[in-house]
């Protein structure tokens, strides 16, 4: 009998190995390679990051940051050996009595039942296999984690898995669910923090400290207990551990520049170089923007959007929330509470509603349940309401005349309390390059993107008005005008040949200012003169002037309108043409990526732009050494893409020191607030009037800011490029440009520029110094003739004939 017995034993000892040698033979060519074992790729999502390394946006399914781990906290490798596998660093990958008794109950009931997986095990399934509770994938999970520490070390598996792992809320890996969950980094938590995380992998969705913190709690106190035990900490640590609150909430994306447009940009670039995987194999794309000056252009194209909104007048709530004759007090809590959380914040401006009035204070309840105050002193009683886009009522007498209890209002928090507000209407746009290479150091393309994705910097075709106007005198200087030539602003009636009708232009000012010299027309914006100059020019000329500078002018209409800006163009557009007036005649091409490296830190792409460099003209004739790109950019390109010159430097020189006079004494004084000498600019308001601009720059930045209505509302007729957008400019330059230094606020003077003095009233030559004579400055081959006597008038019905 004993022996009958051994010999069945043997028997079924044998077919039992032979099976399984079969079963190893039928899996081992589907295991991994080496190579695929160590070459394993995350999916990790699309980083976009400021030039300065800040964090602009995020773009992938799955939430991640992978740590070496050399960066995870010992804390935490302990609470997760704790939680998962305490014998991990002493086992070969499996631990035989766990995985005797989990596979016996898979055997017995055909399902799962007690634990059993190593941490390597959940790593091979993790990475290799499908989440099938079968036989076979258990036996393939066993053999690839034998392979797996066969070839790799134990901290490489342990990366492996705290990196891949799902923790919920499509964070994967501990250091995503560290920022969702706590919004910091893992190494910045504490010991109860670490033992909450290592306790969510057991159930992710269930038992993650947003979705149940009560049973997360339960996991993460039996965590404490159990590394007190395994000597890993503590009693007393444990103890206190244990008794900290569950403090997770959901952070979400952690972006650290208000960017989101520059982000979205990238995001399609991105899309466009490496199709889907662009989000999920890790690239970090480093673009040109600066993340002070980034934040700088969107605090002021908020400022200057709300001051704007505020001139015209409140609009009144959102939505009246009055309470109901029929409903109690909870029941009208509950339903303003609801309302609340559909209403997100916009723009800094957070959604309340009015739970009570007195004579001189409004009660107001927001999203987070506070309380807050509006005093009648602090600032309602200049409350004035809305009547059209040119008037406001009278301001009321009482805040109850104001506003009623179930109002829901947008309030502002500002240094002195809060303040009603509310959501403006119009949209704005600011772009600012640096002028010697075109590289992107701030975009905003609107108020929220929360509200509109539509990018209005680089996608909005506006009329830029006067601000287009420098590029026509530009066109003048070249075609021979000077700068002290006289041109006559007077009324003109013109055939308008886009349309059946008499064209009767006008001055901003409705006003007309007789004979008047080139500069101080554009400094002024005298739009009459404009059209006469335009006219010397001749149209078909100028079209192709602004072609060559690098405008688009396929569907250009070709009539005097052109003088007064009617062609449409993008802030974007604008800027770079700005650029050129910059960089002493340059033509740059705006871009944004300055690097894209891939999940391992190699750069797959380094920019390589065309700059503005003289020197390199100078190089190619000998005269100097050769410039070399990483004394411009800093970058390891070795040599310089040299942009072309598109505007002689001389006519480049002299309109900026016209837009120079525009800001010291012309349409653009209101930047003298800056109290610079190196910056110019111009104003550009449209017909409407229905859209304002202001265009500026000195050496090191050029900067455009556009505000108006998506559906070409008028602004209202008190608005201009000097009192809507020039404000956002100049808010933004104040804290973009570096402190002035003593230097003389213009550039050198390029060769062949002649400067003489002539009479202000004909623009010609006078000797000496008489009264009411100006220095000007002058092409040497358009040199001005001489004044017979200082001081003398000219024919202004001879230059009616000629212009």
């Amino acid at each position: 009998m004993n022996h009958r017995l051994t010999r069945y034993t043997v028997l079924i000892a044998c077919a039992g190995l032979w099976w399984l040698a079969g079963l190893y033979l039928y899996l081992s060519p589907r295991l991994p390679e080496e190579s695929a074992l160590r070459n394993i790729t995350l999916q990790t999502p699309l980083r976009v990051l400021s030039r300065d390394g800040a964090l602009i946006g995020q773009f992938g399914e799955q939430k991640r940051k992978p740590l070496r781990f050399e960066q995870i906290p010992q804390s935490f490798v302990n609470a997760l050996l704790a939680a998962e596998d305490d014998g991990f660093f002493e086992h070969g990958g499996i631990e035989p009595l766990s995985l005797a008794r989990a596979v016996s109950e898979l055997l017995l009931t055909g399902k799962k039942g007690s634990g059993g997986s190593t941490l390597t095990m959940q790593v091979a399934r993790n990475y290799f296999l499908t989440l099938d509770q079968t036989f076979i994938r258990k036996f393939t999970e066993i053999l690839l984690a034998l392979q797996i520490e066969a070839k790799l070390n134990k901290e490489e598996i342990f990366e492996l898995y705290v990196n891949r792992v799902f923790l919920g809320h499509r964070a994967y890996g501990f250091e995503a669910a560290a920022e969702t969950y706590y919004g910091k980094p893992l190494a910045e938590l504490t010991l109860a923090q670490h033992a909450m995380l290592a306790g969510v992998p057991k159930a992710p969705s269930r038992n993650n400290p947003l979705s149940n913190p009560e049973k997360g709690k339960v996991r993460r106190d039996w965590i404490l207990s159990r590394m007190a035990s395994l000597g890993l900490i503590t009693d007393s640590e444990s103890q206190q551990a244990r008794h900290s609150n569950v403090t997770a909430s959901f952070f979400g994306q952690v972006v650290e520049v208000d960017a989101d447009y520059v982000a979205e940009m990238v995001r399609r670039e991105m899309l466009e170089r490496f199709g889907n995987a662009a989000y999920n194999d890790g690239y970090v794309v480093y673009t040109t923007v600066d993340a002070k000056l980034q934040q700088a252009a969107r605090d002021a194209l908020l400022n200057g959007l709300r001051a704007y909104d505020w001139r015209h007048g409140w609009r009144g709530p959102e939505r009246r929330l009055a309470p109901r004759a029929d409903e109690t007090p909870q029941a009208t809590q509950a339903r303003w509470e609801e309302a609340l959380r559909g209403m997100p914040t916009i723009a800094e401006l957070a959604p309340g509603i009015v739970t009570h009035i007195t004579e001189s204070i409004v009660s107001v309840r927001t999203k987070s349940g506070e309380l807050i105050s509006l005093t009648w002193q602090g600032g309602l009683e200049k409350v004035r309401r809305y009547r059209s886009v040119n008037l406001t009522a009278a301001a009321e007498k009482s805040p109850a005349a104001l506003l009623a209890v179930g109002d829901l209002i947008r309030i502002r928090e500002e240094t002195d309390g809060w303040r009603l507000s509310q959501v403006p209407q119009a949209q704005s746009a600011l772009v600012s390059l640096d002028p010697k290479h075109g590289a992107i150091r701030a975009l905003v393309g609107g108020m929220g993107f929360e509200l509109s994705k539509f990018n209005r910097a680089s996608q909005a075709r506006r009329q830029p008005g006067s601000n287009f106007k420098p590029f026509l005198y530009a066109s003048a200087l070249s075609s021979g005008v000077t700068p002290s030539t006289v041109i006559n602003d007077a009324p003109v009636v013109l055939d308008n040949l886009a349309a059946a009708e008499i064209w009767r232009p006008e001055n901003d000012s409705g006003k007309f200012y007789g004979p008047t010299r080139l500069r101080e027309a554009l400094a002024f914006s005298r739009n009459l003169v404009s059209i006469r100059v335009l006219q010397r020019v001749g149209v078909s000329r100028f079209i192709r002037y602004v072609e060559q500078l690098g405008f688009n002018t396929e569907d250009m209409q070709a009539n005097l309108t052109l003088a007064l800006g009617t062609h449409t163009y993008t802030p974007l557009d604008i800027a770079s043409g700005y650029a050129i007036l910059a960089n002493d005649g340059f033509k740059v091409e705006p871009w944004l990526i300055e690097r894209i490296e891939d999940a391992k830190g190699n750069i797959v792409f380094a920019a390589d732009p065309l700059v503005a460099c003289p020197a390199c003209e100078n190089a190619r004739q000998g005269t100097t050494e050769m410039v070399r790109m990483e004394d411009i950019l800093g970058t390891a390109v070795p040599e310089v893409r040299a942009a072309e010159r598109v505007m002689d430097p001389r006519v480049a020189y002299i309109v900026s020191s016209f837009l120079r006079d525009a800001i010291q004494r012309g349409t653009g004084r209101r930047a003298r607030v800056l109290e610079r000498d190196d910056i110019a600019g111009k104003t550009g308001t449209t017909n409407g009037p229905r859209d304002a601009w202001f265009s500026g720059f000195n050496r090191d930045l050029t900067t455009t800011a556009w505000i108006g209505f998506d559906d070409y509302s008028p602004l209202g007729r008190r608005e201009f490029g000097g009192t809507a957008a020039l404000p956002i400019w100049i808010d933004f330059m104040r804290e973009a440009l570096p402190p002035a230094e003593p230097v003389p606020p213009m550039p050198p003077m390029p060769p062949g520029i002649v400067r003489l003095r002539v009479d202000k009233s004909s623009g010609l030559r006078v000797r000496g110094q008489p009264e009411g004579s100006v220095m000007e400055y002058f092409l040497e081959e358009s040199l001005p003739g001489w004044d017979s006597e200082a001081g003398g008038s000219i024919d202004t019905d001879r230059l009616e004939q000629i212009f």
